[in-house]
C-alpha cells in the first residue's frame, strides 16, 4: 500500500523552481554544521529563503510569510528536506512557536512589528518556558514580571533553552499577578536578548550536540531587573495561559513536519561494514527484521507528521492528533535507538571513524532517543492529553489549542 501523497502538475512545476534555487543557493558545509564558521552559512540561507517567502510559506505576506497554499508549502519543505534541513534550517523554536502565538494573539500593531523579521530570517527567537521550579508544569512558573510605568520589570531563571550563537529575542512566559489565580496571572513577553540584566550561561547535559546548525547545548537564562517595553506584551496582561494554548498546541505535535527520519539508512549504512562471526552482519536474517523494524516505526512517525503539517495549515479541526504524532515519535526514537544497539552492539556508542561514518551522529542520536522523552511534553503528558482529547474520564472532551486567528 502506497502512502505517499499524490502531486498536481502545479505542484511538480513548482517543485523544479524549488529545486533549482535550493541548488544555487544551499551551502556546502563541511565538519560540524553548527561551527562558528558555518552557522552564519545557515542564516544567510534563512535570510534568502525569507526573502522569497519560502521561510514561512504559509504565513500571510503582510506580515513577511510567503502568503502559499499548504500544496506549495509541502513541496518546500520536501526539496529542501533532500538535504537534510528542515524550515528554518537553523534552531528557531521561539519564533516558530512565539511567532505562530503571536499571529493569532497579538495586535495588528504587534504582528506588523514583530512578525516580518521572523517569518523573513531576519532574527532567531528563542522559547522560555522552563524554570528550575516550573517544567511540566508550566503555570507554576516564578519568573516575575512587575508593571512599572510603560515597562514590565521581570525577574527570574529559565532553564533548559537551546541553543548556540545567541538570539535576538527571547519568547517569555511570566507571572505578572503573585496572588491571581493559577492559571489567570501569566503574560507572554517578547524580550530583546541584549537588554541589560539577563545573563546566559550554558548547561552540561547528556543530550547536547545534537544535529542542526544552532542547536548545540542548552542555557540557563537569568533576569535581574530586566526592563521590558509593556508594548511587548502579546495577549494582553494575565491571559498568557490562552496564549501558551496555542504555543503548547503547536509544540506537542499539532504543526506537524516534513521530512524522513533518516535514522534507518544510516543504521543500514553502518552495519554493512560490520561482520559477526566472520559473516556480513546484514545476512543475518534477524539484523535484517531489526532494520525493517527501524523502518516502518520511523516511516509511521514521519507519516503521522506529514497528516498533521496538512491538517493544521488547511485548519482541519484537530483533537488528539498532535500528542498522538509527538508520543508516536519520541517512543519509535526510543525503539529504534534499542534496535540499533542490538544490531550493532557497542559500536552504536562510539565516535571511533573506524566504525562511525555518520561524524558522531549516531552517538548524538542514542543519547537524544531517552532525552527526548521529556521537552516538549513528556511521553507520559502527552498520553495524559491524548485521554482528555478523546473523553476518557470527562464528560467533556478537551478542545485543542487554537492555532489560527
Amino acid at each position: 500500500m502506497d502512502f505517499e501523497p499524490a502531486y498536481t502538475p502545479e505542484q511538480e512545476a513548482f517543485r523544479k523552481e524549488v529545486r533549482s534555487w535550493l541548488a544555487a543557493h544551499v551551502p556546502v558545509i563541511e565538519g560540524d554544521p553548527d561551527s562558528d564558521e558555518n552557522y552564519p552559512k545557515y542564516r544567510q540561507l534563512g535570510r534568502d529563503l525569507g526573502a522569497r517567502g519560502w521561510l514561512r510559506p504559509t504565513a500571510p505576506v503582510e506580515y513577511g510569510g510567503g502568503g502559499l497554499s499548504v500544496d506549495h508549502a509541502i513541496v518546500i519543505g520536501e526539496e529542501i528536506d533532500a538535504y537534510d534541513l528542515g524550515l528554518p534550517p537553523y534552531y528557531d523554536t521561539g519564533g516558530t512557536l512565539g511567532g505562530a502565538s503571536i499571529l493569532v494573539w497579538g495586535t495588528e500593531e504587534q504582528k506588523l512589528r514583530m512578525l516580518p523579521p521572523i517569518f523573513r530570517g531576519e532574527v532567531v527567537t528563542w522559547q522560555l518556558l522552563s524554570g528550575p521550579e516550573a517544567g511540566s508544569d508550566l503555570a507554576g512558573t516564578q519568573t516575575e514580571a512587575v508593571k512599572d510605568g510603560d515597562h514590565y520589570v521581570v525577574n527570574g531563571q529559565k532553564i533548559f533553552v537551546g541553543g548556540t550563537h545567541g538570539a535576538d529575542y527571547l519568547w517569555t512566559i511570566t507571572r505578572t499577578d503573585p496572588d491571581g489565580k493559577r492559571h489567570e496571572n501569566l503574560s507572554w513577553l517578547l524580550i530583546p536578548a541584549d537588554s541589560p540584566g539577563i545573563t546566559i550561561a550554558p548547561m552540561e547535559l547528556m543530550g547536547d550536540g545534537g544535529e542542526g546548525a544552532g542547536r548545540g547545548h542548552k542555557n540557563t537564562i537569568f533576569f535581574d531587573d530586566v526592563r521590558v517595553p509593556a508594548s511587548n506584551l502579546v495577549g494582553g496582561e494575565n491571559n498568557g495561559w490562552k496564549v501558551a494554548t496555542t504555543h503548547l498546541e503547536l509544540e506537542h505535535g499539532s504543526g506537524g513536519r516534513i521530512g524522513r527520519n533518516r535514522w534507518f539508512d544510516r543504521a543500514r549504512q553502518r552495519a554493512l561494514g560490520l561482520k559477526r562471526a566472520g559473516q556480513p552482519l546484514l545476512d543475518e536474517p534477524d539484523s535484517r527484521d531489526r532494520l525493517a523494524d527501524v523502518f516502518i516505526k520511523t516511516e509511521i512517525a514521519r507519516l503521522f507528521d506529514l497528516r498533521n503539517f496538512w491538517m493544521n495549515r488547511t485548519h482541519v479541526e484537530m483533537t488528539y492528533e498532535g500528542p498522538q504524532a509527538a508520543y508516536f515519535r519520541k517512543m519509535a526514537h526510543l525503539s529504534a535507538a534499542q534496535s540499533i544497539m542490538e544490531l550493532v552492539g557497542p559500536y552504536a556508542l562510539t565516535r571511533d571513524p573506524a566504525w562511525d561514518t555518520t561524524d558522531g551522529k549516531f552517538d548524538a542520536f542514542m543519547k537524544s532517543s531517552i532525552v527526548d522523552l521529556h521537552p516538549g511534553a513528556t511521553a507520559d503528558i502527552q498520553k495524559v492529553i491524548m485521554a482528555r482529547r478523546i473523553g476518557i474520564g470527562r464528560q467533556v472532551r478537551e478542545r485543542a489549542g487554537k492555532t489560527v486567528e
